[in-house]
Formats: structure tokens, C-alpha cells, sequence
């Protein structure tokens, strides 16, 4: 099992419209491609509070590319995410990093 953790920094004030894409579009896509959520999080306490922390669960890194180049890919989901972003930008930058679980984690 892989463990992606992905923060997306949002332009000031731009947060509420960046969960309101996830609540309403993104997790839909997600679905529709198998793409596996752990969790995702805001920033209470922290650099900033203008951020989104979510991970996904992966068998493998050859799952997380077919999966994730389907999601990408997806005629649909582009034109979704443009008309989210018709007025404004919503993310500034993303980051994302590949975990393994340690031996002695309560997540393997």
C-alpha cells in the first residue's frame, strides 16, 4: 500500500470555493475512476490556513497512474474544473508526496 498526502494552496479567500469543487464535483471523479480517499483536512493551526491536506490510498504506483491519468484525462472533469476557475483561480500550488507505512503503523 502507498499513501499519497497532496496539499493544495489556495490564493487568499479561494479555500471555500476549493471544498465546495471537492464537496459537489471532484469526489464524483474520484469515484468514477477508483480513486481511494483517506481523508482530507483543513489547516486549523499552522503556515496557513488558506490550505486543503487530503491523502488516497494506493495498491501500487502502477494503480495510482492508471487511475489518476483516467481522472485526468477525463473530457469531463476538465471542463468541470475550468468552470470552477471561469472568474478566479482557485489553487496557487500543489504539493504531493508518496508515504509507506512503517511496520508498526495502525495504517498498513
Amino acid at each position: 500500500m502507498i499513501v499519497e498526502m497532496r496539499v493544495y494552496h489556495c490564493l487568499p479567500g479561494r479555500l471555500p470555493a476549493l471544498l465546495e469543487r471537492f464537496r459537489q464535483t471532484t469526489l464524483g471523479f474520484f469515484e468514477k475512476h477508483g480513486i481511494k480517499q483517506i481523508g482530507f483536512f483543513t489547516t486549523a493551526v499552522g503556515e496557513s490556513n488558506h490550505s486543503l491536506t487530503y491523502f488516497l490510498c494506493w495498491d501500487d504506483m502502477a494503480d495510482r497512474e492508471k487511475c489518476w491519468t483516467a481522472f485526468q484525462s477525463d473530457i469531463e472533469w476538465q471542463e468541470k474544473r475550468a468552470e470552477s476557475e471561469r472568474q478566479h483561480a482557485i489553487v496557487s500550488r500543489i504539493e504531493n508526496s508518496f508515504l509507506v507505512p512503517t511496520d508498526f503503523s495502525a495504517l498498513r
